[in-house]
This record gives C-alpha cells, structure tokens and sequence, in this order.
C-alpha cells in the first residue's frame, strides 16, 4: 500500500490537474471533430456550398424550365416533400407530375440565396427570394430548403413556398 506524504501531495495533485486538462481537451476535440462517415462532408464546406449554390441557382430553375424530369429527379430525394403558397403538399412524384404538364411562361428567373447553412451532420438549409419576370411584370416569392447529403450527393427532402407576390 503506498502512501502519500506532503512530498508526493504536489505530484499527485499535478498529475490529477494535468489528466484533467488532457481529458478535457480530448472531450472538446472529440466533440468538436467528426469523419467524413459522421457528417457526410469531409470537412470541404466551401466545395459544398458551390454545389449547393449551384443546385439552387442554376439546376434547379433549369429543371422546371425545361421541364427535365430527369434533372428534377436527381435533385429530389425520393423522401421529398413540399408545401406551396396555397398549403397543399406535395411528394416528388406530383412535383415530377406537374413539371411535365405545365411549361414555364415567364421570360427569366433567378433566385437569390439569402441563407445557406451547411451542418455537421450533412443537412443543409437554403432560403431566400425567387424573382420571376414576365413582361414588365416581376413576382417575388420566398422558400425555404432543406437538403442532405447521401452518399455523396445533396438530395432536397423539404421545400416551402410563401409571400407570392407581384412588385412594382
């Protein structure tokens, strides 16, 4: 049995501090820091947010554009879910549906992202303002996107579209 005497006091009470500091540094790394199987995004954040970015502002206005079925359906996941301005929901086989018989009408479409959030678990969220133009008529609208990264692929799971409106 070992003692401890008012010399091996200081020691211990070192030893005790600096295992504490060690542990707690390996609990706040551990918890700050995941692998690409825990998140999905091995830590490429910026290349995410291009191909985000893209998916939003370019493919998928394309999609409805041109009424591509196949572009829609390699953005939607086939869990997809929408609800519109009027609050009727929608799965990816109505959004499928509804692109092949109605053609856009508008003259141009861009959409402005306002909010893009990239989270550690592979979910990503982006929002902000459609501008449709048609004649010298603009309409705003706003929506809301809720997308996940599955097996290295974004997939939309969730849109909302709100506040259409025409804007002088």
């Amino acid at each position: 049995m070992s003692c401890i005497t008012p010399a091996t006091f200081g020691k211990t009470e070192h030893m005790k501090t600096f295992l504490s500091v060690t542990i707690g540094c390996f609990i706040l790394w551990s918890c700050t820091s995941k692998t690409e199987g825990e998140t999905g995004l091995n830590h490429s954040t910026g290349q995410d947010r291009q191909l985000l970015t893209q998916l939003k502002e370019v493919k998928w206005p394309k999609a409805y554009r041109e009424q591509d079925t196949l572009l829609l359906d390699s953005i939607l996941g086939d869990d997809f879910q929408m609800i519109d301005d009027q609050g009727n929901w929608s799965d990816k086989k109505g959004e499928l549906d509804w692109i092949k018989e109605h053609a856009s009408t508008h003259d141009s479409f861009f959409y402005e992202i306002k909010r893009l959030d990239i989270l550690p678990n592979g979910t990503a969220m982006i929002c902000g303002t459609g501008h449709i133009f048609n004649d010298s008529i603009k309409t705003i609208y706003q929506s809301s996107n809720v997308l996940i990264k599955r097996e290295g692929q974004w997939k939309a799971i969730a849109s909302h579209v709100s506040g259409i409106k025409q804007v002088p």
